[in-house]
């Protein structure tokens, strides 16, 4: 057991060595600048960054010391400020880590509004926030992914959280739709697929519900949520038996772990994710 545990102390206080396992898909750290610069600037992450924070706890003191000596040599790092906002977010310290997610948006807005926005949606909960980053993100950029899921996804989660159903269902609609001309009729993703349907519940539409919930249901057989919602609206069309035995394969699929399956739900609940 002690061997395990230190395992798990070694993952975390590596964890943000790579960008990728950390949700951050970094392909330039360093923006738009004059090659001379730029390969200052790199410089700057390697030593600060790659070769001190990084060798340090991820929640640490030292780490966070790491990077401001680092931002202490070049304030206009971006990619340093959002490594000293990212480890605050996973620890609930969203006020803090926002402050440094703000920085680095106002030094590299089109690398680093897209991470603010999803951190709004998805951690901090701030979703009318969440909306106004990600409408303005539509306008400038178009209806791009973050964290492996697009704009309007994000926009979509937030009317749901605020009881706006009719906007989220019609976003989902329009964002599934671009996902279909995208990739086909087989492209469209579980999650989305979840929570079009969960807009469907919302509004009484019941019977619609189902259709998307299978939907989803063909690509992820035993996603619980979907079942758990799906049987919800079976037991409303006066289904019980049927309702019933689906919330009972809902149960045991949850407990099994087949919940919702982003990278970012081991630091939050996602909404209407239920607790099993």
């Amino acid at each position: 057991m002690k061997k395990i545990y230190l395992l798990w102390l070694i993952a975390l206080a590596a964890g943000c060595n790579n960008p990728e396992e950390n949700g951050l898909a970094v392909v330039d750290p360093v923006p738009k600048l004059s090659e001379e610069r730029k390969a200052q600037q790199q410089e700057i992450i390697d030593e600060y960054l790659y070769n001190c924070a990084n060798k340090k706890f991820i929640y640490s003191r030292e780490r966070q010391e790491c990077l401001d000596a680092g931002l202490a040599k070049d304030p206009t790092i971006a990619y340093l400020w959002q490594q000293k906002a990212m480890p605050l977010f996973k620890q609930g310290k969203y006020e803090t880590g926002m402050e440094y997610i703000d920085k680095a948006v106002e030094i590299d807005p089109e690398r680093w509004q897209p991470y603010r926005a999803f951190i709004k949606v998805i951690f901090a909960k701030t979703y009318r926030a969440g909306i106004a980053d990600f409408k303005d993100l539509l306008e400038k950029y178009g209806n791009a992914y973050v964290m492996d899921h697009t704009y309007k996804f994000h926009i979509g989660l937030s009317y749901l959280q605020l009881n706006e159903f009719e906007k989220a269902e019609a976003i989902f609609a329009e964002d599934l739709s671009e996902q279909r001309e995208q990739w086909g009729e087989d492209g469209e993703h579980h999650l989305d697929l979840f929570y079009y349907g969960v807009s469907k519940y919302e509004l009484g539409k019941c019977e619609e519900a189902i259709e998307i919930f299978n939907k989803a249901l063909k690509i992820y057989p035993t996603f619980a949520e979907v079942q758990y919602y799906k049987a919800i609206c079976l037991y409303k069309l006066e289904k019980p038996e049927e309702a019933m035995e689906l919330m009972e394969s809902a149960q045991a699929n949850g407990k099994a772990g087949n919940t919702i399956n982003e990278d970012n739900v081991i630091y939050e609940r996602y909404p209407y994710q239920v607790r099993w």
